[in-house]
């Protein structure tokens, strides 16, 4: 069983399904190579095979991890890194071949909430938590 997601001209996730196996070739109409092709030429989108088991470039049975992240609607299809990942939480962030979108400098971990300041891309503490649990060191 394999998974696939439709995508739309901006390569945004529009629909995932469970399809054929992409190691099932023998069910493959013969004017096709890949089931990604089979779909893509079925439903007229381009169509990209994706893993239900991949978050942030780990499969989470073990196995080999396939393009980031298992897509969700709206996710986008990064075709240079060949990954799926949601849109950028903000323009100075950068994607990383894991599909994880990384700020300019890492987060302090002091157990301070903080909030991204893109303007000055720069953490801040977030004022509006007035409570918080001190975090263990690591």
């Amino acid at each position: 069983m394999a998974h696939y997601a439709f995508l739309d001209i901006n390569n945004t996730v529009t629909t995932v399904i469970v399809g054929a196996d992409e190691d099932n070739s023998e069910d493959l109409p013969a004017d096709f190579d890949t089931w990604e092709e089979f779909y893509s030429d079925r439903h007229g989108v381009v169509v990209k095979r994706c893993s239900y088991n991949t978050f942030q470039g780990v499969h989470n049975n073990d196995g080999t991890p396939f393009r980031g992240n298992y897509p969700r609607i709206g996710d986008k299809y990064w075709e240079d890194s060949d990954i799926f990942a949601p849109e950028s939480p903000f323009e100075s962030w950068t994607l990383d071949s894991n599909g994880v979108w990384n700020p300019p400098t890492a987060m302090p971990l002091d157990g301070t909430p903080y909030v991204w300041n893109e303007n000055k891309e720069e953490w801040e503490q977030d004022e509006s938590v007035t409570e918080y649990v001190e975090l263990p060191e690591i």
